[in-house]
């Protein structure tokens, strides 16, 4: 069973009360927690290509730092002293995904607006110079203890400084199985009483200059390259340096036919662009593609379906339309007979023969379970005898 994080309030009350308002400790949220890595473990993430990681090491002044980035080598951990120094290791979930299971808790949260897990290892008395939270992010603590300050006047997110003049309002000393939460804007800084790790549920928030781009990006597709601007009843006027009202409109018309904000091609670019994977973590088709017969056999031996732990599957259904489903950027249409595979596939991080009973019965679900697995989005574990992996 999984704990509830959130203590004796409910996710509604946290949404209403704490969301985006304020921090929030919980204490005890994850009764009896153990590490899932070991530090030997985290720093070998580290070491590897395609990792996002980062060693975090006490400078010369108080206050100062030096940043580090990844992949590191064995001799950098080993050269390190024994005192003042983090490693941050992102996206962990992807690399191991039986850390998969930490985010569970957290689901309460729509699954795009979660970035992925953190996990930090922090040796004393490493200190977290005051900095602006940007995201929305929720802190469990593995063993050791960390002290944290929070600032909850806000201030603008990548506002240079923060620390100046920093006067911390709540402080807190959150022991193994602890929760921070802590919303956009505030300043905190944090303290590493013991050695030990924290883990970090990172929730994304898309810039407007992002989200704008992108859709722009996004009609660009549909745009004939070859397309001009053109004036075929263009009239004489008086002075050559105006710009006239019949430019200004014919250029007001291709916006408005171009920049088109009906709900389906704003669902289509939303849904493509939450669903894209991070760099490093595309899925590969299958080199050797499984056809039906193989899928039903491993799954009437009890086999099951995997997600790729680096792709995301998210899911629109709009009512008098079909639903579509959105899987590494990619959609799929899916009428209404089989839309119910959509909310199951996005739900459900291993698909057992059980929860896809209904699904293997319809053809056209089977050929969307076959074409994702095919394509990787979905994976097969198989022993290396089996021919696959």
């Amino acid at each position: 069973m999984l704990p509830r994080v959130l203590g004796d309030l409910s996710p509604a009350q946290f949404l209403a009360e704490y969301w985006q308002k304020q921090s929030l400790v919980v204490r005890g949220a994850w009764p009896g927690f153990r590490d899932r890595l070991t530090p030997e473990e985290l720093a070998g993430l580290a070491c590897e290509e395609g990792v996002e990681s980062r060693l975090i090491l006490a400078g010369e002044g108080e206050e100062s730092e030096v940043v580090r980035r990844g992949p590191f080598t064995d001799d950098d951990f080993l050269n390190l002293s024994e005192m003042g120094w983090t490693l941050q290791v992102a996206d962990v979930e992807k690399h191991a995904p039986d850390l998969a299971t930490l985010l569970e808790p957290f689901r309460f949260i729509p699954d795009w607006r979660i970035q992925g897990l953190t996990v930090s290892y922090a040796t004393p008395p490493g200190t977290v110079r005051p900095r602006v939270n940007e995201d929305d992010v929720f802190l469990l603590q593995g063993q050791g203890r960390q002290y944290w300050e929070i600032a909850t006047r806000t201030v603008a997110p990548g506002a240079d400084q923060p620390d100046a003049g920093f006067a911390p309002e709540h402080e807190w000393m959150l022991e193994p199985g602890d929760l921070l939460y802590l919303p956009p804007g505030v300043v905190y800084r944090g303290s590493t009483l013991e050695p030990g790790p924290i883990y970090a549920v990172n929730c994304r928030a898309p810039r407007h200059r992002e989200l704008l781009g992108g859709f722009l990006e996004f009609l660009q597709e549909g745009i004939d390259p070859d397309a001009r601007y053109a004036d075929p009843d263009l009239a004489v006027q008086d002075h050559p340096g105006e710009i006239g009202h019949a430019a200004l409109a014919r250029v007001r018309e291709l916006l408005r036919r171009t920049i088109a904000l009906d709900d389906e091609t704003l669902a289509v670019w939303f849904g493509r662009t939450l669903s894209a994977p991070k760099p490093g973590f595309q899925a590969e088709p299958e080199p050797e593609p499984y056809d039906e017969e193989e899928l039903r056999e491993h799954l009437r031996a009890g086999g099951n379906l995997e997600r790729n732990s680096g792709s995301r599957f998210y899911y629109i259904a709009e009512p008098e339309r079909e639903t579509v489903l959105f899987v590494d950027g990619q959609e799929f249409a899916l009428g209404s007979d089989v839309a119910f595979v959509a909310p199951l596939l996005c739900r459900h991080r291993v698909l057992t023969p059980a929860l896809l009973r209904e699904a293997l019965k319809q053809p056209d679900t089977r050929q969307l379970l076959l074409d994702l697995l095919n394509e990787g989005y979905l994976v097969i574990y198989e022993d290396v005898e089996g021919g696959k992996e």
